[in-house]
C-alpha cells in the first residue's frame, strides 16, 4: 500500500508553495490553466509520494487531498 495525492485545478492558484516541500519531487508545475486563468501544479510522479503531508500543510487554498491506495 502507497500514497497519492489530488490536486483541484480549480481551487489551485499555482503559488508552488507544495513543490520545494515535497521530499520526493512529486508535485510540479502542470501546463495548463484552469478556468480562472491560473497554471495549476500536477502530481508529476504520484507514484514516489510517500504521505508526508507536506503539500497539505503549505497549501493556502487546501487544493491538495492525499489518498491512501488499498
Amino acid at each position: 500500500m502507497g500514497f497519492f495525492i489530488e490536486i483541484d485545478k480549480e481551487a489551485c492558484k499555482g503559488c508552488e508553495l507544495c513543490i520545494p516541500v515535497c521530499p520526493k519531487q512529486v508535485i510540479e508545475m502542470g501546463e495548463h490553466f484552469n478556468l480562472k486563468g491560473w497554471r495549476y501544479a500536477v502530481p508529476a510522479r504520484n507514484e514516489d509520494c510517500i504521505g508526508c503531508k507536506q503539500c497539505l500543510i503549505i497549501c493556502p487554498d487546501v487544493a491538495i487531498k492525499l489518498m491512501k491506495e488499498e
